[in-house]
């Protein structure tokens, strides 16, 4: 199989290493807007650099990885389309529901694959609450908690051009909760706050967000952000029901310390970042991508998928901006009332 990535910044490195491993990948060959950067890449990896994205759909490939910046994904995403590739992309398609829903269209069209990057679904974390949700452990769940806390802020340049807190880094847990619980949104409040570094002000967004979801069957959640938390990068999901009550990214390096005299220490080495604490996530996804792409399994999230998230990280948006509970039927892109699977 020849894989084209486009894209070799910090993920799309650690992508090309992953797929460059995998036994049922033969080659791949690299671009970037940045075609040094490629270069290095693709020499580290004894692979092969294209010039730029043209070559890429040129040469030949079975597949196509993006990880570009999120302005171009939903542009490549149709190419590939259109070229009737199956696209592997990290979230989100595009940063507006109208490039959203183009991009779905034109892969449903051509009948190609698209599978979004929500790596939390590859986690042992997750799919373990998952489990014990759908198999009655919890009882009839009543509250969720989930948690995102980056340890430093993201460049400066990348803020104005990321969609906001909500539709960055909260649409994970979005994405999550819907996975998790098999259950919509439907209505969410959303708050903000600007009070950190004059960066976040100056782009527009918040550096930290806490939403309040309630879920089509009346389980209440949670879902706060921020993108200043010195003690570690921490994500968290808490599932209270009236049987039992679970969580999601406790473990020896959760970057929590306990006030309690009899509490757990702190962490001795705290998490750092995304990319550490999910680095088996994210070599499990590609591995599913690749067994979507020679038909050995059903595309475990598909653009419509993402696309919920999306609405819920709209909703948010708006409600932040408004000051008011917002209802999901509010935003277009409903998905149909058969539920999650």
């Amino acid at each position: 199989m020849r894989i084209g990535v486009i894209g070799t910044g910090r993920l799309g490195t650690i992508h090309a290493n992953t797929l460059s491993r995998h036994r049922e990948v033969g080659s791949l060959i690299l671009t970037d807007a940045d075609p040094a950067r490629a270069q290095d890449v693709a020499l580290r990896l004894g692979e092969t650099a294209a010039p730029g994205v043209d070559e890429i759909f040129r040469w030949g490939v079975d597949a196509v990885v993006i990880t570009t910046s999120t302005s171009a994904h939903a542009d490549l995403i149709g190419r590939a389309a259109r070229s009737g590739l199956p696209v592997f992309c990290e979230k989100p398609i595009a940063l507006d529901l109208p490039g959203t829903l183009q991009a779905i269209a034109e892969v449903e069209s051509a009948g190609t694959v698209l599978q979004m990057g929500f790596q939390r679904r590859f986690d042992a974390g997750y799919t373990g609450a998952r489990e014990a949700v759908r198999s009655g452990r919890l009882g009839r769940l009543h509250t969720v908690r989930a948690v995102t806390s980056d340890q430093s802020p993201p460049p400066p340049e990348w803020l104005p051009v990321s969609g906001g807190i909500y539709r960055d880094a909260l649409i994970h847990d979005f994405d999550a909760l819907r996975w998790v619980t098999g259950r919509e949104v439907a209505d969410v409040y959303a708050a903000g706050s600007d009070a950190g570094p004059p960066v976040f002000r100056a782009a527009g967004d918040v550096d930290t967000a806490a939403v309040v979801l309630t879920l089509d069957d009346g389980t209440l959640a949670t879902a706060t952000a921020t993108r200043m938390n010195g003690a570690g990068y921490d994500v968290r999901m808490e599932l209270a029901g009236e049987r039992d009550q679970i969580v999601v990214g406790l473990d020896d390096r959760t970057p929590i310390a306990s006030t309690e005299p009899t509490g757990p220490p702190a962490a001795d080495k705290p998490w750092a970042g995304f990319l550490e604490r999910f680095a088996p996530a994210y070599e499990a996804e590609l591995a599913a991508f690749i067994e979507v792409v020679r038909g050995e399994r059903a595309n475990p999230c598909d653009g419509r998928e993402a696309l919920q998230a999306l609405r819920i990280a709209e909703a948010c948006a708006l409600s932040h901006r408004e000051h008011r509970p917002v209802s999901l039927r509010e935003v277009p892109g409903a998905p149909e009332p058969t539920g999650l699977g």
